[in-house]
């Protein structure tokens, strides 16, 4: 099934508008991808977009770049489970990684400073002061 982004063909009142002209090709969207987290390995689907580019999208994730504000180095972490997600609480109940979200990884707590449904890695950075809601 196709998703478009064209116009509604409701006006405010609840009537219906009549339709100027067929969906086009440019208006199509994607379901959107809930990036989870991965028990054996991650992966990967790749789309063409627009102009004929290609977009990564992570559909599974088992590892982030942590960055330490203290020594300004990456490493590599394991992700454990999600805390908090601040865009929708049902998201850190079904694991679903997002920007903005609190991660437990091996490092200790991240935030996720990227969009791994669109970026295809998770980019976080750690949050030495941070306590786990009860």
């Amino acid at each position: 099934m196709a998703f478009s982004q064209g116009r509604d063909n409701r006006k405010p009142t609840g009537g219906r508008k009549k339709a100027l002209r067929g969906k086009r090709r440019s208006e199509l969207g994607n379901q959107p991808i809930g990036t989870l987290i991965a028990k054996e390995k991650k992966e990967m689907k790749v789309q063409t977009v627009k102009g004929g580019a290609k977009k990564v999208c992570l559909t599974y994730a088992l590892e982030a770049n942590v960055l330490d504000r203290k020594t300004k180095k990456y490493t590599k972490a394991r992700i454990m489970t999600e805390r908090e997600n601040p865009a929708n609480r049902n998201f850190a109940r079904r694991n679903v990684l997002t920007k903005g979200a609190i991660i437990e990884t091996s490092a200790g707590f991240v935030r996720i400073t990227s969009r791994p449904s669109q970026d295809g890695v998770v980019n976080a950075e750690l949050l030495p002061d941070y306590k786990p809601k009860k």
